[in-house]
């Protein structure tokens, strides 16, 4: 296990080092003309089947626009000299070595390949990339490392978890007051509202059931709906999409945690709104430009038809 922590260590020191200026810097031009300068070169080369743990920033200007220094753990590839190098790019991913540090500036067209690109670049672009290597691993070393890590992510999500669905229930709490709803709390956090009580029989797991709904945020901004009437309302429409009632198989994840369960308070026929806390909905990852990171949620349903 030690050498799994002088990982950990050794992708702190990276991130301070990768912008180091070395005394000599290696300048080396890709195939398709990208040109990647060599801040520090390792000399190890990985074996066929280990595993290149690094991390990478990329950036236009002084704005980051993707890191794997947010993400729960580094990027990887585990190495085989018979994979296809189909871009500059792969050419210097496949070729790292324990001990890389390295700056790739080119355009956006050559770093994807002459791909589809991020909406937010375009093709001449100046892009940055800075790839750092963590450490060249054997398979069960690898294994070990990757399951330690996401061990300690999934204590720590769980411990962010329960602070932010407290802080939820404030805000559902203040927002159910505000307007005046006759809400019922669950042991979950989830509130619910009885609007009209439907003669059909009782939403239950397992039941797939066809279900009209809008959702929105606290302020009111609609980010998706089945009924076409409130869709032009809220300037989301889309031509090409059926707006109906949805299909859901109530108990079995196929929807947020929010949803399978505020649905089994409900009957066939009911009209009801779910006051969702972000930790039953899309937690701390933003699911839209609409949905942000620990966004509440507020769903307007009505259960159309049940299916036992």
């Amino acid at each position: 296990m030690k050498k799994i922590n002088n990982l950990v260590l050794a992708a702190i020191a990276l991130a301070a080092s990768i912008g180091m200026v070395a005394c000599e810097k290696k300048t080396m031009t890709t195939s398709d003309g990208i040109e990647y300068t060599y801040i520090k070169e390792g000399e190890e080369k990985p074996n066929n089947g280990e595993f290149v743990v690094y991390h990478f920033t990329a950036k236009t200007g002084d704005s980051t626009f993707i890191s794997s220094y947010e993400q729960p753990t580094p990027a990887y590839l585990q190495y085989n000299d018979t994979l296809e190098k189909r871009s500059g790019i792969d050419e210097i991913f496949l070729g790292l070595k324990r001990g890389d540090s390295i700056l790739i500036n080119s355009t956006a067209e050559k770093v994807f390949g002459g791909g589809e690109l991020p909406p937010f670049l375009s093709q001449g672009q100046d892009v940055t990339i800075s790839i750092g290597v963590v450490d060249v691993l054997e398979e069960q070393v690898f294994q070990d490392y990757f399951n330690d890590l996401a061990a300690a992510n999934q204590k720590k999500q769980s411990e962010e978890a329960v602070v932010q669905l407290q802080e939820d229930i404030k805000i559902l709490e203040d927002y159910i007051a505000e307007n005046n709803l006759d809400a019922t709390k669950t042991e979950s956090g989830l509130f619910y509202v009885i609007e009209e009580e439907g003669n059909g029989p009782e939403v239950e797991e397992g039941n797939t059931v066809a279900v009209n709904y809008t959702g929105y945020v606290l302020d009111g901004t609609v980010f998706d709906t089945s009924l076409e009437s409130v869709a032009k309302e809220n300037n989301t429409y889309m031509e090409e999409r059926p707006y109906e009632p949805i299909e859901v198989q109530v108990g079995r994840g196929s929807v947020i945690p929010g949803w399978d369960e505020g649905l089994q308070y409900l009957k066939e026929g009911s009209k009801a709104k779910l006051l969702i806390p972000s930790t039953l909905a899309y937690g701390n990852r933003q699911a839209s430009e609409v949905i942000k990171a620990n966004s509440v949620l507020i769903f307007d349903v009505e259960v159309t038809d049940v299916q036992k």
